[in-house]
């Protein structure tokens, strides 16, 4: 599944867990690192105006569909991909990272969520070595001099595996970032995957998000803020739409 930007082409090329994982595993056991995106409608809103976001998603390593949305339209494209939602993959991806005895950094939200998200993530998954956390300071720039600071940071902790949970565009940003300043390190961007497991956000219930909807309990949750994106995101879906049936052909 592709989308097409100003002559830049994000493609979805990791189409289910078990292909993500496998490449992950072969990258541990190489010393490759990765940048890993999770794109979703809001992205694709983001990614028509703002080119430096364009930029850093051009060069992540793995793209994943992160929304009902990117689901249906890879199916109208013939080139179905199954719903890997961030916050999901956080566990997984865990849970690999001990098994290859990788070291983990947690990066994003706040100190204290930095904690509890990462007492959550040792009570699950046995033999896990988190390295460190980092939550940078409100208005954080991926591309300034304090970023490399930070991307140092988590090379020399000895970490290969970074959960970035900065939400879009600043993960992504720092993700293509890190790809030149810590090369052995795998970035991946989760959003608010961390703040879920700290207890800071609660997601919706499961049966919601069986039924694809968790998009609207999400808006019901925080009007003001959502209703104006999701408005954005549905005035793109003709076009997206028209997109991927050309696909097809």
């Amino acid at each position: 599944m592709n989308f097409s930007f100003d002559g830049k082409s994000i493609t979805v090329n990791m189409p289910d867990q078990p292909g993500l994982m496998a490449e992950i595993r072969r990258r541990f056991r190489e010393g490759e690192g990765f940048a890993l995106a999770t794109i979703n409608l809001d992205h694709l809103v983001k990614l028509r105006s703002d080119a430096a976001f364009l930029d850093a998603y051009a060069r992540q390593d793995l793209v994943v569909a992160d929304g009902n949305p990117i689901v249906w339209l890879s199916k109208l494209a013939g080139k179905p991909v199954d719903l890997l939602p961030g916050s999901d993959l956080v566990l997984p991806l865990t849970r690999l990272a001990a098994d290859e005895t990788v070291p983990v950094a947690l990066l994003g939200t706040t100190d204290a969520a930095l904690e509890a998200a990462a007492a959550s993530l040792a009570a699950q998954v046995p033999n896990l070595q988190i390295t460190c956390k980092i939550a940078p300071p409100m208005g954080f720039d991926p591309d300034s001099e304090e970023a490399r600071r930070i991307l140092h940071q988590v090379r020399d902790s000895g970490a290969r595996l970074c959960f970035l949970a900065l939400g879009a565009p600043k993960q992504e940003r720092l993700a293509a970032r890190g790809r030149a300043e810590a090369p052995s390190v795998g970035f991946a961007s989760i959003g608010a995957g961390l703040d879920f497991l700290a207890g800071n956000q609660n997601r919706a219930p499961e049966w919601v998000r069986r039924i694809a909807m968790e998009w609207a309990w999400r808006m019901l949750s925080a009007p003001g803020r959502l209703v104006p994106r999701y408005a954005k995101c549905f005035a793109i879906l003709p076009a997206e739409t028209i997109s991927a049936i050309k696909q097809r052909r």
